[in-house]
């Protein structure tokens, strides 16, 4: 079987997948945040923080719980790395240093899981699981706990308590990542996956020197840094590393697994507010720029013109031959559409405009399908936009979910939407114009420029991919990438929060004659322009500068 039917088969393959589990998933979650029962274990939990699920919050109650636990996760992951040297389990590797202590923490806390060390040359076991891994844990549980917010916001009506974020993160991670991502890991080390605490070998002599791999609990993180949406990798080589990714089986699964919850979400989403047809076209939206992207990838990679790629069959630099460039391209939109970062391929090897489409994908807010819960509040923040944009078309005040969208409601989203294009741009633009963070680059022109605006990109949409080829460990980036992270995670959790409130609190608005079916395809096609033209706006000059110029230039 030649390389693009392989490639096509393997992507109808994932969406069988997906497509089995969307029910059962979506609407076990759906019980999940709807249930007023506690598990045993859970009542252990909330006993141990001090923390009464029942006790409904508002609003900025429930921001503060958000940001509060999370602010105890930097300081208590950044005095992790800066401990490391004095900690069990180590393997004689030395304490962090603190600028790329606080980058790791902000980015690990944050869902980025960007990383600007190499993970087996760096972190111990210690770090890596009581530090790292319990952070791909819960802060997948956070986004999940602000989207079912969010959704309660235009479920409930005449209130402004949007229920319990202690309640919705201890029952996320207890009830939903944990055991998921059990199985996933029984699966990845069934298909030769490592998972163990051994400590350093030596494996062999190459060309004069030796060769060193550690090992760890490997499988259990894979699994939960692609079911959270994490990323980041326990080796450097991340999801190309065969003990991480063995087989073009467990490189499908990894795909499985990154997508899973973010597309069943929008089942969870349409039990919850009452209508299942609209949470179908949510998912429609999110489906259709999905399957487009990863169509375009996968041409874009394997039929860049050039008589090396045409004999190739492919531009096969910089992917693994045991994934192919049609597993390599579906990953690769995968991690990107979302808020994952793993990669199983360097994006800077893609061709011009192959890696420009990764950037894009972040850029459109990764919302298709997003990140675990971001990308669910994500896209409902853009049906909020796209539903004024049609009220303006027809001269009608615009609802959405029976809820008015007002002056108060569309300053929420367009904050939201504002939010991380500034942040991308400024710090793109300072890196660009002083002197020392160009330094950083290996490659100079469209490309070099590529390196920091994917590295901006990737740190503000909490996505944590790199594109290669950029030296970020260094003050400068460490310092202004973990800043990216931190405001790209939580600025936008403010405004959401904030819309979710604002929405509770208004009275349900009967349909009439003139109101827009948002269930209906119309609605999803109007939602798939505001979303390509909105960040085609945004972000145009810049992408004409770096992969657009390198792909014409080709």
């Amino acid at each position: 079987m030649g390389p693009v039917p392989a490639g096509v088969l393997q992507l109808l393959a994932l969406i069988a997948a997906l497509a089995l589990a969307y029910v059962p998933l979506g609407d076990y979650m759906a019980r999940v945040y709807s249930s007023d029962k506690h598990l045993r274990v859970e009542k252990w939990i909330y006993k141990g923080i001090g923390a009464n699920p029942n006790a409904e919050m508002r609003w900025p109650a429930y921001l503060r719980g958000v940001l509060a636990f999370s602010a105890v996760g930097v300081l208590f992951l950044y005095l992790l790395q800066r401990l490391q040297g004095h900690l069990p389990g180590s393997l004689g590797f030395a304490a962090i240093d603190p600028d790329q202590a606080f980058n790791t923490a902000a980015s690990f806390v944050s869902n980025t899981n960007w990383q600007s060390y190499y993970g087996e040359q760096a972190m111990g076991h210690v770090v890596q699981t009581a530090g790292l891994a319990v952070q791909n844990f819960v802060s997948a549980a956070v986004g999940i706990a602000v989207a079912v917010a969010l959704v309660r916001g235009f479920a409930r009506s005449r209130t402004g308590e949007l229920g319990n974020f202690w309640s919705d993160l201890v029952r996320g991670t207890v009830r939903i990542l944990i055991p998921i991502s059990v199985i996933g890991a029984i699966v990845l080390v069934a298909c030769g996956a490592i998972q163990n605490f051994s400590g350093i070998h030596e494996v062999g002599q190459f060309m004069g020197g030796s060769q060193q791999w550690n090992g760890g609990a490997v499988a259990s993180q894979e699994a939960i840094k692609e079911l959270g949406t994490n990323g980041g990798g326990y080796f450097n080589a991340n999801s190309a590393h065969p003990f991480e990714n063995p087989t073009p089986f467990t490189n499908l699964f990894e795909i499985f697994l990154i997508l899973l919850i973010p597309f069943a979400l929008t089942r969870t989403f349409g039990r919850m507010v009452g209508s299942l047809r609209q949470g179908y076209a949510i998912l429609a939206t999110m489906a259709t720029i999905w399957i487009g992207f990863t169509a375009l990838m996968m041409w874009t990679e394997f039929t860049h013109h050039g008589p090396a790629l045409e004999l190739a069959g492919g531009a096969y630099e910089g992917k693994e031959v045991r994934f192919g460039v049609g597993g390599s391209s579906i990953f690769a939109v995968a991690t990107t559409l979302t808020s994952t970062g793993a990669v199983d391929s360097f994006h800077s090897s893609f061709t011009g405009l192959g890696g420009g489409i990764t950037m894009l994908g972040m850029q459109l807010g990764e919302i298709a399908p997003g990140g675990t819960g971001s990308g669910l509040y994500g896209m409902l923040v853009m049906a909020v936009i796209a539903v004024f944009i049609a009220g303006l078309m027809v001269g009608r005040t615009p609802e959405y979910l029976g809820k008015k969208i007002g002056t108060r409601e569309i300053k929420l989203a367009a904050c939201y939407i504002l939010i991380t294009p500034a942040l991308v741009l400024v710090f793109t633009a300072a890196a660009m114009a002083l002197p020392t963070p160009g330094n950083s680059m290996t490659n100079s022109g469209a490309h070099g420029f590529s390196e920091i605006l994917y590295a901006y990109t990737s740190g503000a949409n909490n996505n944590g991919s790199a594109f290669a080829g950029l030296n970020a460990d260094t003050q400068w980036f460490n310092t202004t990438i973990g800043l990216a992270m931190l405001l790209g995670r939580f600025l936008p959790m403010v405004f959401v929060l904030a819309l979710a409130g604002s929405l509770a609190e208004q009275r349900p608005v009967p349909a009439t004659a003139g109101t827009l079916r948002t269930e209906k395809p119309l609605f999803t096609g109007l939602l798939v322009g505001a979303i390509l033209i909105i960040t085609g706006l945004t972000y145009f000059p810049a992408l004409a500068l770096g992969p657009l110029a390198e792909g014409l230039a080709s």
